[in-house]
């Protein structure tokens, strides 16, 4: 359990990642009618059938989801889902006339995308929920058998090919675009710019390797033990992780020690440790 000054700060975040979310959404999406997903997206096309207010719609659908979600799957959702379903309504509801600074769909589709995406980005590492359709895909993911991420894509695609036929096949294109750029944006709040490498060196030079590795990069590695398919000789597999500016370096100095090393360059998303990003 966090302490108490932790717990109002992740509930500090949910409501600024909601505001964000919402600005966002009055400025760019709802009013170029882009629909990219989500309980909002499904506002923007009711708004458009009914005339309702998105944020009375969002409430008429979030509550019950949450109702319905906390029947099926239990109370693992906690207070912060609930507060979530009301609270980004409510942020819709106050920053409706926030103004729309263009009605370029493809502008408001980056920008847009690029608002919810750092709002839910800001949400999540509150860990808290906004609610809605990430619940239904739960319960759809619980009594299906799909994948959560298949669930979740689902709802969403089912959004966007209803704004195709109620707004435009364009529309639906530029929702699209709004998606893919949400979740790059998610993914850059959650992660950060601080793409590493990860590198596994098998060389017949190990100790040389190793020592090259540690003096002369001045990174730490581990070694892992591996047996040829092939031969079923034993090998020793360095695992060293490099930052990005690091890399060239690390594949110079591999050159210059053993030639006829196999190395495998994999990009990581996150490292969190000595010489690299603290643990939160």
């Amino acid at each position: 359990m966090g302490s108490p000054l932790h717990t109002v700060f992740e509930y500090v975040l949910l409501v600024v990642g909601s505001l964000i979310m919402a600005a966002s959404f009055n400025a760019f999406l709802n009013p170029n009618q882009i629909a990219s997903g989500g309980v909002a997206g499904v506002s923007t096309i009711a708004q458009h059938l009914t005339g309702l207010n998105p944020a009375i719609i969002q409430w008429g659908l979030n509550i019950p989801i949450f109702l319905l979600a906390l029947w099926l799957l239990g109370g693992q959702f906690g207070l912060k889902a609930a507060v979530g379903s009301v609270v980004f309504p409510l942020c819709v509801f106050i920053t409706t006339h926030i103004g729309t600074p263009t009605h370029n769909p493809l502008l408001a589709a980056v920008y847009g995308g690029i608002g919810v995406g750092l709002g839910l980005g800001i949400v999540f590492r509150g860990r808290g929920s906004t609610g809605g359709l990430g619940l239904a895909a739960q319960i759809l993911h619980k009594f299906s058998g799909l994948s959560l991420g298949f669930s979740v894509a689902i709802f969403d695609g089912l959004v966007i090919l209803t704004s195709a036929l109620v707004f435009t096949p364009e529309n639906a294109l530029y929702a699209l675009i709004g998606l893919f750029v949400t979740t790059k944006t998610i993914d850059i709040v959650q992660l950060g710019f601080n793409y590493a490498k990860v590198a596994f060196i098998i060389s017949e030079k190990t100790d040389a390797m190793r020592k090259a590795i540690l003096n002369d990069l001045d990174r730490g590695l581990t070694e892992l033990n591996g047996h040829g398919g092939y031969t079923g000789e034993s090998r020793t597999v360095m695992m060293v992780v490099v930052k990005q500016n690091e890399v060239t370096r690390l594949k110079t100095l591999v050159r210059a020690v053993d030639p006829q090393a196999f190395v495998i360059l994999s990009e990581t998303n996150e490292v969190l440790g000595e010489g690299f990003k603290r643990h939160a």
